[in-house]
């Protein structure tokens, strides 16, 4: 059910505006390490360093942007950050013809770009609780969730043959395009977007207002477990992932299309799993299927440390993912949807802004955990002891049902 529901020209725009910066951005799909190691000649160390400092600082930057932007129009900050990501991206390819690129430049982009990523996913959420009915919200997620997928199996291999045949120079600038568009989807949303009101809050930024979107996270008895238990499942699962890259790669001797291939295909789980979701939410209940979905995506990742070379493991990759990715595609649109639905409108924006950074940040560090632990007991033990704890996630999920907030005053919401 609500596959083929309309849910109207401004929401049609701004899902066409997420799609197509999900697309560029997975065209572009690793193209900072490959530009890094083909073009500056970097080693594993400073490739690794690239990868972590984008995140780390990338967050860090982003931390006063959600207090900053709360009681501002989102439209307006959606296109900011898009012409910010579209700008600091297009600086590579023009220093690169200009024979001026470095590896301090990539890293200073990396920084710029995880940071606008943050402030353009927290005002995209306050924009979507303003544009989309509180019933429509799940179908709504759904679709923003199978778009992902779908960009996700289809861009890298697009992206790859891109990178043969124009080199990853081009993919960034293509990346740096799609933003423009997306910032022009955006623009043609129209209507008249109401500012936000503000309750109280004095109209200067205060140290304390930096603080305040983990303060309501932490203070909120459902929100609480949910953070904690998404912020780990998704550093668990992204620590993994250089791990099996040096483990298929050198140690098992996978080519470099079957490791692609290993993870792009099953993304079909993500796709097939956000469409069934609505469908699932209708027969079961939105917070029984949330803890199921939750606590079966917990389950998978355990099985990657007992791959093994040929067919066979990279059959059992593929099962694994599928599994995965699908309980995921479930899983993410109604935790959205709960999470939106559980956030009063003024403080949307800080709440996501808030979240966004935890996450990043967590996979920061446990990704330069989780190196430092390869590189005593070897990869295939780390992923198994990254498996394990992940198995301990379910018990963070909230237990209880929670109702959501009443809907809020026109002048209070957020667009």
């Amino acid at each position: 059910m609500g596959a083929r529901r309309s849910l109207g020209r401004q929401f049609g725009w701004l899902w066409a505006a997420y799609a197509v910066s999900a697309f560029g951005t997975w065209l572009a799909f690793d193209a900072f390490p490959i530009i890094a190691i083909v073009v500056l000649h970097a080693g594993s160390t400073e490739v690794s360093l690239l990868a972590a400092a984008g995140l780390a600082v990338g967050a860090m930057v982003a931390v006063p942007l959600g207090p900053w932007m709360e009681f501002r129009r989102k439209r307006p900050v959606m296109i900011a950050m898009d012409v910010v990501r579209f700008a600091a991206l297009m600086t590579v390819p023009v220093l690169f013809l200009l024979d001026r690129l470095t590896f301090a430049q990539l890293a200073v982009v990396s920084v710029v770009v995880s940071a606008a990523d943050i402030a353009f996913t927290a005002a995209s959420g306050a924009c979507l609780k303003a544009l989309v009915p509180g019933d429509d919200l799940l179908v709504a997620n759904g679709r923003f969730e199978s778009t992902a997928w779908t960009a996700t199996m289809v861009g890298p291999p697009i992206g790859g043959a891109a990178v043969g045949l124009f080199g990853p120079v081009m993919t960034v600038a293509a990346n740096a395009v799609s933003f423009l568009l997306s910032a022009a989807g955006i623009r043609a949303i129209g209507g008249e977007e109401p500012r936000p009101a503000r309750t109280g809050t004095p109209s200067r930024l205060r140290a304390g207002d930096l603080l305040e979107g983990w303060r309501y996270i932490l203070t909120h008895p459902a929100l609480r477990p949910l953070f904690f238990n998404t912020v780990l499942v998704s550093g668990l699962i992204m620590a993994t992932a250089p791990l099996l890259a040096v483990l298929m790669l050198g140690d098992l001797g996978f080519a470099p299309w079957q490791y692609a291939l290993a993870f792009a295909l099953p993304c079909i789980g993500g796709l097939t799993g956000s469409r069934l979701s609505p469908r699932l939410v209708a027969r079961f209940g939105r917070h029984r299927v949330m803890l199921t979905a939750g606590a079966l995506r917990a389950c998978w990742l355990p099985g990657l440390a007992f791959v093994r070379p040929g067919v066979a493991g990279l059959v059992l990759v593929m099962a694994v993912e599928l599994g995965l990715i699908c309980c995921m595609g479930v899983f993410n649109p109604v935790y959205a949807t709960y999470r939106l639905e559980r956030t009063p409108a003024d403080r949307v924006a800080r709440t996501l802004s808030a979240w966004s950074v935890s996450s990043k940040a967590t996979v920061a560090a446990l990704t330069a955990l989780w190196g430092l632990l390869a590189g005593v007991t070897g990869p295939r033990i780390a992923v198994a002891i990254a498996g394990l704890l992940s198995l301990a996630t379910p018990l963070l999920l909230p237990r209880h049902e929670q109702a959501p907030l009443p809907e809020q005053e026109p002048a209070a919401s957020h667009s």
